[in-house]
């Protein structure tokens, strides 16, 4: 994508501060300063990524995804490199919530970005429970549902991929918290529209998507898989333009805010899933290649408003002429 500077609007560096554009926006009724979180899984517990950018100029951190207990993830082999993007299994390695409330959250408390909590079980009780947990926890601006984890009561079929199981564990969540809840979508379905109307249904305030797309990769000199788990989750630019029409499909017929995340490298990236429909966006992959690349993507959203004489955010969001 290629964009055209107007001759008459100046650089971004010779803007006085009431110039400016807004790039403020609501996500489940919370209100970012702009549009560019992280991706739960890419940045650690926030922390980790303040030697290198200051956390306060993103929209939001969220933190990797949380179970009731620590959990050890996966063996090694769990993450190979593929062209244009990576698998991992990590199996969701975490420090379990207490710890993390205990060791994890009094940092990010510090700073101004608000802090989503990504979660994730593998019985809808284990859900409604963190959720229970986390309703009275300090500091925490909103919960994310990771739904693409298997159901150990259906025989291991993963919640996000059936509309009725992904509305059962939506509705058990929302019953037990009053926080704003995102719901986090899989790609691997027949009809992303489906689950997404379950999970509207279900009480969610936001839905962000796409998790991965399940993959694999074979060393061919081993004749074995390349990670231990032998199939994992793709994520990189090679998924984007399937994260974008998904992102899409769901703006269209999704009266919460949609969240848009796959392969965003750029901020030509990123304004392409807000003119798709996202209210923000949640950087992932790009983290492991450039620590710095998120404040990049928020200078470079700022200079294309300015280069566009866009004033606002809500301008650009859902803005693709069809």
């Amino acid at each position: 994508m290629t964009f055209q500077k107007r001759d008459d609007m100046p650089e971004a560096t010779d803007l006085t501060a009431d110039l400016k554009p807004d790039l403020t926006t609501r996500i489940g009724g919370v209100l970012l300063k702009n549009p560019v979180m992280t991706a739960s899984g890419t940045f650690g517990y926030g922390r980790e990524y303040s030697p290198f950018i200051d956390l306060n100029r993103l929209g939001a951190i969220v933190v990797k995804g949380l179970s009731l207990s620590p959990a050890k993830g996966n063996p090694p082999q769990r993450i190979a490199e593929t062209p244009c993007g990576m698998l991992n299994a990590i199996g969701l390695e975490n420090v379990g919530l207490d710890a993390f409330v205990e060791k994890k959250l009094p940092f990010l408390r510090s700073i101004a970005t608000p802090t989503w909590i990504n979660i994730y079980g593998k019985t809808v009780e284990e859900y409604a429970e963190l959720a229970r947990r986390i309703d009275d926890i300090e500091g925490i601006a909103g919960i994310e549902l990771n739904i693409s984890c298997p159901n150990v009561k259906t025989g291991g079929i993963a919640f996000g991929v059936d509309p009725q199981m992904a509305n059962e564990v939506v509705e058990a969540v929302r019953k037990r918290t009053s926080r704003p809840l995102m719901v986090k979508l899989s790609p691997n379905v027949t009809d992303i529209t489906q689950i997404a109307r379950s999970a509207i249904d279900g009480g969610a305030d936001a839905l962000s998507l796409i998790n991965t797309i399940t993959g694999m990769a074979v060393d061919i000199h081993r004749r074995r898989s390349k990670i231990a788990n032998i199939t994992g989750g793709l994520s990189g630019p090679a998924i984007k333009p399937v994260a974008l029409r998904m992102v899409w499909q769901v703006a269209q017929m999704s009266e919460v805010p949609v969240v848009g995340i796959g392969g965003i490298a750029k901020a030509e990236d990123a304004l392409e899933f807000i003119i798709a429909g996202a209210a923000a966006v949640q950087i992932g992959t790009a983290n492991f290649i450039d620590p710095t690349v998120s404040v990049q993507i928020v200078d470079g959203i700022e200079r294309y408003m300015i280069t566009h004489g866009i004033s606002r955010l809500t301008e650009l969001i859902g803005s693709l002429e069809t």
